[in-house]
């Protein structure tokens, strides 16, 4: 099980990244729009440079919704290689079948 504090930082990032998604996504279409003027531009980048470092989404990790693991994680089932293990093991996860050969 990962630290409590690191998975409520995580989930803090994510919170702020929702929040600031519209305002981010905005300033770095003024900053990426070549017809601008160079002024203008420099000012939307530092306004972006304002914005909370943690509402930038390279920031969140992927961390296992069971254990909060952040290493051998899937995607698309949102958990780590162990927790996947242990609830497939356990029956819990429905189509998942132990290999062996």
């Amino acid at each position: 099980m990962a630290k409590t504090s690191s998975i409520e930082k995580n989930k803090q990032r994510r919170a702020l990244t929702k929040r600031y998604a519209a305002k981010r996504a905005t300033l770095k279409a003024v900053v990426k729009n070549q017809e601008l003027s160079l002024e203008d531009r420099f000012n939307a980048s530092m306004k972006l440079a304002e914005l909370p470092r943690n509402s930038s989404k390279t920031r969140i990790r992927n961390r296992c919704e069971v254990s909060g693991r952040p290493r051998g994680f899937y995607r698309k089932l949102k958990m780590s290689r162990i927790a996947l293990r242990e609830l497939g093991n356990m029956g819990q996860i429905p189509g998942l079948v132990k290999s062996s050969w």
